[in-house]
């Protein structure tokens, strides 16, 4: 991410979050004079992506889990540059390089089907009803994902790992504000 140029509030605390923990192994504190959106309580994500698009990084919460999104934001951010099971840490070589953006959630609503579904618009939650800790998500908006069904499948399959057709399951969908 380039100082130079200026991002939402929300994406300058995650990348000042990461450059810490990754440069000096510190845990920033939140802004003493919060907003009264950084002070609210909700679920949120940050992704890391490398210049070329590709994904580096993507941790979050469904639902809050720290005492106000700016703690939601620095907790999340560092896990998706030293936590994500799916790449190495982030090095500070790269801390530069990173577009950061984090989505902040809507609380999820149980849904009947997918067919109101609109996967630009909502993100997709999938949990089993026989083993509730498989339970996947998968945010709204994604370039790969263009249909509703190709949403299910994905959020099923690939990160609730519900791999038996049978297998009863609820839904949720929620909407994303995305900052860059």
């Amino acid at each position: 991410m380039s100082t130079s140029r200026r991002f939402h509030p929300f994406v300058e605390l995650a990348h000042r979050a990461i450059a810490a923990y990754v440069r000096e192994g510190k845990r920033i504190k939140p802004p003493r004079d919060l907003s009264a959106e950084m002070q609210a309580r909700a679920g949120a994500f940050v992704s890391l992506h490398l210049p070329d698009g590709e994904l580096r990084g993507c941790i979050g919460t469904i639902e809050p889990v720290q005492d106000s999104l700016a703690e939601e934001i620095i907790e999340n951010a560092i896990s998706a540059a030293t936590r994500d099971p799916r790449f190495p840490p982030v090095e500070p070589r790269e801390l530069d390089a990173l577009d950061i953006s984090v989505d902040v959630l809507s609380p999820p609503v149980p849904i009947d089907s997918i067919r109101d579904q609109d996967p630009k618009r909502h993100g997709l939650i999938v949990q089993s009803l026989r083993e509730p800790w498989k339970r996947g998500l998968l945010l709204p908006d994604l370039d790969e994902i263009d249909t509703a069904e190709k949403q299910l499948y994905y959020t099923r399959t690939y990160k609730a790992h519900i791999t038996d057709p049978d297998e009863p399951t609820q839904l949720y969908r929620f909407e994303v504000k995305r900052y860059h």
